[in-house]
């Protein structure tokens, strides 16, 4: 049977989405579904892993990007177009996200998303074991791309074409491990045999919660990386682009390391010191 709070928050997904070229607030789009505010905070949070504020400045943004590459539209009406009163405000908030003022990420004319709409599983497992992680395979390529654009809030760059054949070398060479039921990804995970990286790494938002994130670690510790060290990379601390994946990887026991750039954005390195 389906979780009612999945078509809650359905509900609310598609108020969003269908008003993004509005200025949208907590009390607003709680009015909207009938629902206390504190209620659907704390609703959308828990269930989803990211603040209903969070998603629909993404969202907005990403709208913004998609309109800076593909359209002639000015600035200043793309800032109105995706809820922004001003264009100082909207240049403030794209650059805080996208490492980039709009009319520079015009001109380099590649567009990346930083939040896709969040599709629901209406029919959630309540429980997993390790054991159903397992390597994935060709088949799973649908899936495994379907989660990939739920969590890309993870991932500073994002580019569909690559990471799709980046996909296919990892499945090819052994180093993809994916969590499915039934049609769903519940989490993935991409990794190298050679320097012990985790180069993609995504929970579905509505089993965040759930320790999926601890059984891939575990089986990437004692099945495929045995007393190697295991590193990952994430945002930067204070970079506002980031919706809690550094705290998130503390809790699961990484340490900070190096600061580094990849793809032109900043980012820092972690190790995996497992927790204690």
């Amino acid at each position: 049977m389906a979780d009612k709070r999945i078509f809650n928050i359905e509900a609310v997904i598609d108020f969003i989405e269908n008003h993004l070229d509005e200025k949208l607030d907590l009390i607003k789009i709680a009015q909207a579904v009938h629902y206390s505010k504190y209620h659907l905070h704390r609703m959308f949070a828990e269930f989803l892993g990211m603040t209903i504020h969070d998603y629909v400045k993404r969202r907005q943004l990403t709208k913004a990007a998609e309109l800076l590459i593909f359209s002639r539209k000015s600035i200043m009406d793309i800032a109105i177009i995706c809820g922004y009163e001003s264009q100082q405000a909207f240049t403030l908030a794209f650059r805080e996200m996208y490492k980039k003022a709009p009319a520079d990420y015009r001109k380099k004319g590649n567009f990346y998303p930083l939040q896709l709409r969040f599709r629901l599983d209406k029919k959630r497992k309540q429980q997993f074991g390790s054991a159903e992680i397992r390597l994935a395979e060709f088949k799973d390529v649908s899936a495994w791309l379907k989660l990939a654009r739920l969590v890309i809030d993870g991932y500073p760059y994002f580019n569909q074409e690559d990471y799709f054949k980046t996909l296919q070398e990892c499945i090819r060479q052994k180093r993809a491990l994916i969590l499915r039921h039934k049609d769903t990804a519940i989490g993935i995970m991409a990794f190298s045999y050679e320097t012990g990286n985790i180069e993609f790494f995504g929970v579905h938002p509505q089993y965040r919660n759930d320790g999926i994130a601890e059984k891939f670690l575990e089986k990437l510790q004692k099945e495929f990386l045995p007393q190697r060290d295991i590193y990952i990379t994430t945002y930067r601390e204070k970079d506002k682009a980031d919706t809690g994946y550094r705290a998130k990887l503390k809790q699961l026991g990484f340490l900070e390391r190096e600061l580094l750039i990849e793809f032109g954005y900043p980012t820092q390195r972690f190790i995996f010191v497992g927790r204690k």
